[in-house]
C-alpha cells in the first residue's frame, strides 16, 4: 500500500509528456510499447473521471527553433542538423490512444524539460495546480528534466512509475529507486486510482 498522500483532483494535473510516435519508437520493441500506452490511458481516465486536469507537453520544432539551435547543445543540435521532429510531422503528434479533449493543457516545447521552454507552469497556475503527476517519455529526459524543475517550483510531485519508460532500462531503473524518490512520491497506476479515490 502506497505510503504517498492522498490527492486532490481539483489542484492535480496529469502530465503526459512525449508521447509521440517518433519518441515511443526508440523504446525496445518488445510489446512493452502498447502495455505501457494502456496503463497511461488508464492513468488518464482516472484523473478524468475525477475532476483533475490532463496536461500535454510534446516536442515539436520549427524552422526557426531548428535554426537557433545551437551546435554545443548535445541532445537538440543533431534533431536541427537533420531537420526532425517539426511540428507538424504526425511523428511528432500525441499518439492516438492518448488523445487530448477540449479543455486539456497542450504545450510544445524545443527543450526536455516541460516548464523550461513553454507557459505550462503559468497555465497550471492559472488553474489552481499544485500537484502534479509525472508520466511519459523517456525516464532520463522529459520525466527527469521536469520533475527537478518543478521541484524546483515546490509543486508536490508523484512520478507514475508504471506510466513512465526510457530506452535504457538499467538507467530507468536507477532514476525510479534512487534518483527521483528524493523530490517525488513513486506510485504506480494501481496506487494513484486509490490515492484519487476513483469510483
Amino acid at each position: 500500500m502506497s505510503t504517498a498522500p492522498a490527492l486532490d483532483p481539483a489542484h492535480t494535473a496529469l502530465l503526459v509528456m512525449d508521447c509521440q510516435p517518433a519518441i515511443l519508437a526508440a523504446l525496445p520493441e518488445d510489446g512493452d510499447r502498447e502495455a505501457l500506452l494502456g496503463r497511461m490511458e488508464g492513468a488518464i481516465a482516472d484523473v478524468r473521471a475525477t475532476g483533475g486536469t490532463i496536461a500535454y507537453v510534446r516536442v515539436g520544432l520549427t524552422e526557426a527553433d531548428w535554426d537557433a539551435t545551437p551546435a554545443v547543445n548535445k541532445s537538440f543540435a543533431p534533431l536541427a542538423r537533420h531537420r526532425v521532429m517539426h511540428h507538424e510531422d504526425p511523428a511528432a503528434a500525441i499518439h492516438e490512444r492518448l488523445a487530448p479533449q477540449d479543455g486539456d493543457i497542450i504545450v510544445r516545447k524545443i527543450r526536455y524539460g516541460g516548464m523550461s521552454t513553454t507557459d505550462l507552469d503559468q497555465q497550471l497556475r492559472e488553474r489552481g495546480i499544485t500537484t502534479l503527476v509525472v508520466s511519459g517519455i523517456s525516464t532520463s529526459g522529459a520525466v527527469l528534466s521536469t520533475v527537478i524543475d518543478a521541484a524546483d517550483r515546490d509543486y508536490q510531485l508523484y512520478v507514475l512509475s508504471d506510466g513512465v519508460a526510457d530506452p535504457d532500462t538499467e538507467v530507468h531503473d536507477i532514476l525510479l529507486s534512487r534518483v527521483l524518490p528524493s523530490r517525488a512520491h513513486i506510485v504506480d497506476s494501481a496506487e494513484l486510482h486509490a490515492l484519487l479515490r476513483v469510483e
